[in-house]
């Protein structure tokens, strides 16, 4: 990975503003989140951590729903 050696700070600035030109602001920021929870995922299942599924789902496979102080039934 030769080529990354010759980006520095001045070129970064212009693929920022691209990118900006081209999604746009308000869209920038949700593909910054959907990206940082994609990530989130796959470390998450990399290292074998895969609470949320245990979380939402029992032993049979139904699915449960948890009751917390905004949503007392």
């Amino acid at each position: 990975m030769g080529f990354v050696r010759g980006i520095g700070p001045m070129e970064l600035i212009i693929i920022l503003v691209i990118v900006m030109i081209i999604f746009g602001v308000g869209r920038l920021t949700e593909i910054g989140s959907v990206l940082g929870r994609s990530i989130r995922e796959f470390r998450n299942s990399v290292q074998g951590d895969d609470s949320t599924a245990s979380e939402n789902e029992s032993e049979d496979g139904s699915s449960k729903q948890k009751v917390g102080p905004g949503n007392q039934q």
